[in-house]
């Protein structure tokens, strides 16, 4: 007999074990059992709470040489997190379109979809990172003559300029503060680095041909005579792949998608290599200055398999949201 599927996911009890694993250690820390391992963690890891002693050149936090190394993970984790979730947007946007345009009846639109799939799957993901960060850092115009993409959006050397929001101490942002050009390159707005260009959209047109085989081998795992049903019923093609094809097609997709989401944020890691401050990043500069090598990649492992268990603890959730009703 089969069992029924559990409410929680694995994911999300393993998540809450270690809290409270690491709750109790921090309530119990001052007992007698206890004392020599708490020792220990403070003589491995006390380096966390000394000043780092470098900057980081981007992130969502202020940080600078005079603060923490843990504040320094932090910055790392944040921008790992910061990378991650738009090239993650844009791999099941984009992995989506091409995935549908695979099956697509228009030949043109099935080479292309097929070509981009096929490049880019049987290209190592370092090579393709380190030429899209040399593109964007070699062919495009200098920071003195910006090329203006949408009002307001300045693409250069430099990055890319954004008009962004500003609060003035207020709930809502009082106003918008738009790029300007100036002699010296463009001033004000937010600024998106080139390596953070290069990651985001490295990882996520990489990762977009993944995600289109898993999208085509799930919308041809709906019965044929469901579309037919649709056609039936006078449904037009969008509307079969809305509201027909697509729902059923999720049941197979979801739990493939899940494992290419991991392997996207694992792969996040690579950011070292064109120089975007990520974790892995700031591990090394702190293995560098304190030679604490096992910590720091103690730290790293940690928060991978937090964000691993986050992740698929999230997606498992929404799996069970879309799976049939029932038995499994």
């Amino acid at each position: 007999m089969r069992e029924p599927r559990s409410a929680v996911p694995a994911a999300l009890w393993v998540l809450l074990a270690l809290a409270l694993a690491g709750a109790a250690l921090w309530l119990l820390r001052g007992a007698a059992p206890l004392s020599p391992l708490w020792g220990w963690l403070q003589a491995q890891f006390g380096f966390l709470a000394q000043p780092a002693g470098f900057g980081i050149s981007e992130g969502w936090l202020d940080f600078d040489s005079g603060q923490s190394y843990a504040r320094a993970f932090a910055m790392g984790v944040l921008n790992t997190v910061r990378a991650a979730v738009p090239a993650a947007l844009l791999a099941v946007g984009l992995g989506t379109l091409l995935g549908i345009g695979r099956l697509a009846p228009h030949l043109l639109v099935r080479a292309v979809c097929t070509a981009y799939v096929e490049a880019l799957r049987n290209v190592p993901l370092l090579v393709q990172l380190l030429m899209l960060y040399f593109a964007l850092t070699h062919l495009l115009p200098d920071s003195s003559a910006p090329v203006e993409l949408l009002p307001g959006c300045w693409l250069s050397k430099n990055g890319l300029s954004l008009p962004w929001p500003v609060w003035e101490g207020g709930a809502w942002p009082a106003r918008l503060e738009w790029p300007e050009t100036t002699a010296f390159g463009v001033a004000g707005g937010a600024a998106l680095s080139p390596e953070y260009l290069a990651i985001v959209f490295g990882l996520g047109l990489y990762s977009a041909a993944f995600v289109a085989e898993i999208v085509r081998a799930g919308v041809q795992s709906v019965p044929a005579g469901q579309k037919l049903a649709a056609q039936a019923l006078g449904l037009t093609g969008g509307q079969q792949l809305r509201l027909v094809v697509l729902p059923q097609a999720l049941r197979v997709i979801v739990p493939a998608l899940t494992n290419q989401l991991l392997s996207l944020t694992k792969n996040s890691s690579l950011a070292v290599a064109v120089g975007y401050p990520e974790l892995v990043s700031v591990a090394n500069t702190s293995l560098n200055a304190t030679g604490k090598a096992f910590e720091c990649i103690a730290i790293v492992m940690a928060v991978y398999l937090l964000l691993s268990l986050a992740i698929s603890a999230a997606m498992n959730v929404y799996n069970a949201r879309v799976a049939l009703r029932g038995w499994r």
